[in-house]
């Protein structure tokens, strides 16, 4: 009797857990993400986004735990650094800290902005990697008149987070179809529609994009490539190792029966 009732335990365990993730996929839905260029290795793309980054996302949100000084990784010496990146009179040891009054932030946004030292590693999620959200979300913004900031996004509706990138960009609007499902009018989203230009072609500021959210994903972990290249370097003296371990074995025991 108690095998039966345990057995009953796990399985009303296992329908529970098959619900919820039945729950969970239901709700996934949304604009699909875009796939994000991951240029980690590209030191071109790295300081561009580099200094999108120190332009337009250092003044409000914060890289607590990224230094001036390990941005000589992607190839800028502590020169360019100091030059064209340091924007107050700190030292190039200090953390990339943001311009903003936190207090001042939250009474105007309503929040503080948060940190972005692994935002692209924290964003991830059934639609991609975090680099593909900031990559789609830094692309999907468009006019709102209704909204405080005058913007809304795709991606995360009602953000409280201006554009602050569409000086670049230029002014949009998502245009939809009205097609008929089931029944029930659906509205689907079909492209865009420019307002005003900005001051990037179209291609132009995807590629900028990409380059800041290659920036955000390197800065989530500055080392990634170095361990990938080590992890390579680990996994084939493991094969050679293990073939050796192989032979002497055959070797130590080839006269037992």
């Amino acid at each position: 009797m108690k095998t039966m009732g345990f057995a009953k335990k796990i399985i009303l365990g296992l329908i529970m857990t098959f619900g919820l993730t039945l729950g969970v996929q239901a709700n996934v839905g949304g604009m699909a993400w875009d796939k994000a260029p991951n240029a980690t290795n590209d030191m071109a793309a790295l300081q561009n986004g580099a200094k999108l980054f120190v332009n337009y996302c250092l003044n409000c949100h914060s890289a607590a735990f990224m230094r001036y000084n390990r941005l000589q990784d992607i190839g800028l010496t502590q020169a360019q650094i100091r030059d064209n990146l340091l924007v107050t009179n700190g030292k190039i040891g200090e953390t990339m800290k943001a311009a903003i009054d936190p207090h001042q932030a939250k009474a105007w946004f309503g929040a503080n902005p948060p940190d972005l030292s692994v935002i692209a590693r924290s964003r991830a999620g059934a639609g991609g990697s975090g680099a593909d959200y900031l990559y789609t979300y830094m692309r999907t913004f468009y006019r709102d008149t209704d909204k405080p900031t005058g913007w809304n996004n795709l991606v995360f509706p009602n953000v409280a987070m201006p554009h602050v990138l569409w000086e670049l960009q230029g002014e949009r609007r998502p245009v939809y179809e009205e097609i008929t499902e089931h029944g029930h009018a659906v509205h689907v989203f079909k492209g865009w529609e420019q307002l005003k230009p900005g001051t990037m072609t179209p291609l132009q500021y995807d590629q900028a994009v990409g380059d800041l959210v290659s920036y955000l994903q390197w800065m989530g972990e500055p080392a990634q490539n170095t361990r990938v290249r080590v992890g390579v370097w680990v996994l084939l003296f493991l094969g050679v190792f293990t073939f050796f371990a192989w032979r002497l074995n055959a070797a130590y025991w080839k006269d037992i029966k």
